[in-house]
This record gives C-alpha cells, structure tokens and sequence, in this order.
C-alpha cells in the first residue's frame, strides 16, 4: 500500500514539475514577444521621427538623415544574411564580420543620437564631415556584404534551375519517344523452296496431291437423252411423201 502511495506522490510531483516548467516557457515566450513588440514599435516612432527631423532646416537634419541612412542599411544587411545563414553554411562567417561591423554601427548611431540635442550647432556643423565619411565607410561595408549574399543566393537558385530545366527535357523527350522515327523492321521472308530439275525456279508452296479422277477425260455434265418409250395406244407416224 505505501508503495502505490509512493507512485501517485512520484506522479503527482512529476506531473506538477512539468506543468510548472511548461507555465515557464510560455510566459518566457510570451515576454520575448512583447519585447519585439515594443522594440519594433520603438524602432518606427524612431524612425518617424528621424524623418520629420530631416525637414527641419540645419545640422539636425543632416544628422537624421546620416541616422536613417545607417539603421536602415545595417537592418537590411542583416535580415539578408539572417535568411540565407540557415541554407548557406558560407554565410556564417559573413554574420561574424557582420556583427563586429554592427558594433562600430551602434556606436556611431548613440553619437549621433546624442548630437541631435547638441545646442552649439557651429561645433555640430564642424564635425558633421566626419561623421558623414564615417557613415559612409559603415554603411558601403553592410551594402557590400548585403549584395554579396544576395548575389550568391540568386546564383544557387540560376544553378538549380538549370539543372531542373535540364532533367525536365530530358523526361519529356522520354514521355515523347513515340514520335521518333523508328527503324522499319522487314516482314519475315518464307524459306525458298530447292530448285527444280533443271535450273527451273520450284513452287514456293506445297503443291496439293491431286486424285485419280482428277486425270480422266471430263465426264459430260449432262447425258444424251434415251429413246423415248412407245406405247400401243400411240399412233404410228405416217411416212412423209415422197412426191
């Protein structure tokens, strides 16, 4: 009895452990995408923001726009070798360089950002060149990874349709065999017959045994007729005359 008490504890624990661990995961999972939310959507109000700041006149929108120009390049160069890093082992190194270009990105993204509320706009307007050359080299070097990846991504898939279009023809010549021409294929030819005495060709053929009736003179279809019969009754026929 106190072993199958035991059991029901062990089970009871057990099942107690799971529904705790999965109580976890969900709520972790339900955190995480609550703050993807919350990211993206502090991302767009940036974003909207950074965009009515280019239409402001002076250094600060010099400064949004070199802002919008950075983050929307490192976001795409980033979800291009996120995509392809799954199916192209090569593309795991280009996320390394990636990841340590993207350091230098947020980097210069905080100095700008702390640049937008600079008030002495002389010394804001003196270091905008090399802010802009700095720029300039971050978001060439995410282009140029960025293009690459899709370059090589677009070339698997011109390899593979070539090869696709290569098995495709190759089986609908298959399933089209018929309207080949074939070779004409000759009748059998029946085995001649020796040669007669004589140099003469012989009957390709059997010839059929004839009978001995075959040899007779012919028989006349139709008999001459017998005499006919007189009977007393009859007259005699008369002489014809002489005179």
């Amino acid at each position: 009895m106190e072993a199958v008490v035991a059991v029901f504890v062990l089970l009871f624990v057990l099942f107690l452990a799971l529904g705790t661990y999965a109580a976890v995961k969900a709520v972790g999972a339900a955190k995480r995408g609550v703050d993807r939310t919350i990211d993206q959507a502090r991302r767009t109000v940036e974003d909207h923001t950074l965009r009515a700041k280019t239409y402001v006149p002076g250094p600060v929108s010099d400064v949004a726009q070199l802002r919008l120009r950075l983050r929307t390049s490192m976001r795409a160069t980033q979800a291009a070798l996120d995509a392809g890093a799954p199916e192209d082992e090569s593309l795991k190194e280009s996320l390394q360089l990636f990841q340590r270009l993207s350091a230098h990105g947020h980097e210069l993204d905080g100095e700008l950002k702390r640049l937008e509320s600079e008030p002495d706009r002389a010394t804001l307007a003196q270091r905008l060149p090399d802010l802009r050359a700095r720029t300039e080299r971050i978001t060439q070097s995410a282009d140029s990874l960025r293009w690459a990846a899709r370059d090589r991504a677009r070339r698997f898939a011109a390899d593979d349709l070539d090869s696709l279009s290569a098995q495709i023809d190759v089986e609908a010549g298959a399933l089209r065999h018929w309207t080949k021409d074939e070779p004409s294929v000759a009748p059998p030819s029946w085995p001649e017959a020796p040669a007669a005495e004589g140099g003469a060709a012989g009957q390709t053929w059997p010839e059929t045994p004839r009978s001995d009736s075959a040899e007779e003179p012919m028989r006349a279809a139709i008999d001459p007729p017998a005499p006919r019969p007189t009977y007393p009754w009859q007259k005699k026929p008369r002489p014809e005359s002489t005179t």
